[in-house]
């Protein structure tokens, strides 16, 4: 008897240890891996945060964008006074060629002038000498020396003229020398002048171009941190697109257990009628797969409860059809009026219960659940309003 009980104490300590180590395990190992509704949950944050950045990003490139904008202004302004500047500066230079020119044609006739002038003193001068060797002729010897009244004329006349010419000569020379260094005078100070107004254009010129040469490397800059930007919000964008096929997957994936273990669970296909603390009754028996509230960025306007395909719809309330047909996204799309503004509404239906314009009463199958529009997975997305607008289940269940 004694060799019995220790052979079962030690058969209780065989099977009994190891049970209590493997019962013991989950409690000092790592945790439990995460749930369907963890991930579900973390890809949604994650995606929230994504948009919160690609909203950064688009505002900060929105104000690269508009400093770059300011700038190009700015350029453009720079760029219409230095074609302005240009211009001066051209009309500037055609006026200093016109001025060389006439310096020029000037120098020339002064040249002229001086040649003549040269030849003139020489005539004159040997005229000059002819009459100091022939002695100065007075009236009284013109007169003997005359053959006659008409000869007497002659050499007098003749006197005159060469005298006359004489001064003439002398006086055209001194008003060209004189002219002539005038307009010397006269075009150096319009050619200082114009080298002055002409280094003046060239410095506001250069200044312009140094300014516009700034001005152009800050845009340039600019433009490329907007790139950058413009970038980072594409990668975002594209891990949010990623992050959202992930999150798609997985409430398919939610939605299919839920219809599983709704659909092992033995229950009658529509279910009893669930009241809830409102006074409407649920549609259908089947959990939240998800609730109201904003959703990847937008309003999610009602519930979504699991529950699989066919399964009968009760209108929540008694009331009338006021709409029922395909209706975008939604699918399948039946509302009911129940008054004082309160309305129902059932989306992604597989077909209908009822008729347009029907009047129902509560608990009564109106439709039956599918996966119509724009949907992951059979289910029934449930909408309370009140004057058109979505308001939260939770109020009225």
């Amino acid at each position: 008897m004694a060799r019995r009980m220790l052979r079962l104490r030690l058969l209780f300590l065989v099977v009994a240890v190891p049970l209590g180590l493997w019962l013991l395990l989950p409690v000092f190992s790592g945790g439990a891996p995460p749930t369907l509704s963890g991930k579900i949950d973390s890809k949604r944050r994650q995606i929230e945060a994504k948009k919160g950045r690609e909203r950064v990003l688009t505002t900060t490139i929105a104000g690269y964008t508009r400093r770059i904008n300011v700038l190009q202004a700015d350029i453009n302004v720079l760029q219409n006074r230095q074609a302005r500047i240009q211009a001066d500066l051209d009309a500037k230079l055609a006026e200093l060629a016109r001025i060389q020119e006439r310096l020029r044609q000037e120098r020339i006739r002064l040249a002229r002038l001086r040649a003549r002038l040269a030849e003139a003193r020489i005539v004159l001068s040997k005229r000059l000498v002819e009459i100091y060797k022939a002695d100065k002729p007075d009236v009284v010897t013109v007169i003997l020396e005359s053959d006659g009244f008409a000869e007497l004329i002659e050499r007098s006349e003749f006197i005159q003229r060469v005298s006359a010419q004489d001064a003439r000569i002398i006086r055209r020379v001194k008003a060209a020398k004189a002219d002539a260094t005038a307009t010397a005078k006269r075009l150096d100070k319009l050619e200082a002048r114009q080298a002055k107004i002409t280094r003046e254009v060239i410095a506001r010129r250069d200044e312009v171009a140094a300014i516009k040469g700034r001005l152009v490397n800050r845009r340039t800059s600019v433009e490329g941190v907007r790139a950058g930007k413009q970038g980072a919000l594409a990668s975002t964008r594209e891990r949010r697109h990623s992050l959202e096929g992930d999150l798609r997957v997985l409430e398919r994936e939610q939605a299919r257990i839920t219809a599983r273990l709704a659909a092992a669970s033995g229950a009658p296909a529509a279910g009893p009628i669930r009241a809830g603390s409102g006074q409407l009754i649920w549609p259908v028996n089947g959990p939240i797969a998800s609730p109201f509230g904003q959703r990847w960025g937008r309003l999610h306007a009602g519930w979504d409860i699991a529950v699989p395909a066919g399964t009968p719809i009760r209108a929540a309330d008694s009331g009338k059809v006021v709409l029922l047909g395909w209706t975008g996204g939604y699918g399948n799309y039946t509302c009911i009026a129940h008054g004082g503004g309160l309305s129902t509404c059932y989306a992604h239906q597989s077909r209908y219960g009822t008729s347009m314009g029907a009047s129902v009463s509560r608990g009564q199958v109106i439709g039956y659940v599918g996966c119509t529009g724009h949907c992951f997975g059979d289910h029934l997305h449930f909408e309370t309003r009140v004057g058109g607008s979505p308001v939260d289940p939770s109020g009225y269940l």
